[in-house]
């Protein structure tokens, strides 16, 4: 499959992170996902570390908020924050519900390492960053997920039991949240430094992007050991 066309920064930040990335969308949790093999436990794991990770994430995309200078960096920042807590949450609860997990006791569930370390990486480069920054940090959960979503949605077992998560990732309006941030991002940068290739930023925005991407690789392998 073609990676999607998420803008031109994306797609110079993940050929720059090419080995970290295809370790994060190719991890053997995310086959697992696909072929039904990954065993419930630690689905159910992975998803109550992930919703502890989505508030924090929200936050994070709050801050972004603060640090936009664009009312279009606003909307889509604040659209994003809205995305995530009233919806994605939302897919988290229904299915840890039905295993008689209720949403108080996802939003106190004790945080993982891996999850304090991705979370409080992402919440730093917003602190000690800039917009960019967090840009930087914040594209591989977004992106990483639309494009796991679009491959597992044409390569996925009849009978994989993950089908609903992966449709959430894969739906026309997951897509269109993952291009929005991504034309965002791309206005962004031209506004701040220009051309992104040539840069002296450049690298130090790689550097953050590929950071995050290994953090995403980590957060897969905790959903591996419940």
């Amino acid at each position: 499959m073609m990676p999607p066309d998420y803008g031109k920064t994306f797609g110079l930040w993940r050929a720059g992170a090419s080995e970290p990335w295809h370790s994060y969308t190719h991890h053997r949790f995310v086959e697992g996902l696909r072929d039904g093999s990954l065993p419930r436990e630690c689905f159910l794991h992975y998803l109550i570390q992930d919703y502890v990770f989505l508030v924090h994430f929200s936050r994070a995309w709050s801050l972004a908020l603060i640090k936009a200078e664009t009312l279009d960096e606003m909307k889509v920042c604040a659209g994003t924050v809205d995305a995530l807590v009233n919806q994605e949450m939302g897919l988290h609860v229904k299915t840890c519900a039905k295993a008689g997990i209720d949403e108080a006791a996802l939003f106190n569930a004790t945080e993982a390492d891996e999850n304090l370390a991705y979370t409080r990486y992402v919440m730093d480069a917003g602190l000690q960053g800039d917009f960019l920054d967090m840009m930087a940090a914040l594209a591989p959960c977004v992106m990483g997920y639309g494009e796991i979503g679009l491959r597992l949605a044409e390569e996925q077992a009849a009978d994989t039991p993950y089908a609903e998560w992966i449709a959430t990732y894969a739906d026309p309006e997951y897509q269109a949240v993952c291009k929005t941030v991504g034309g965002m991002i791309d206005s962004a940068v031209a506004r701040r430094i220009g051309d992104l290739a040539g840069a002296p930023r450049a690298a130090q925005l790689q550097s953050r992007f590929t950071r995050t991407t290994q953090l995403e690789v980590n957060f897969w392998q905790m959903g591996l050991t419940p």
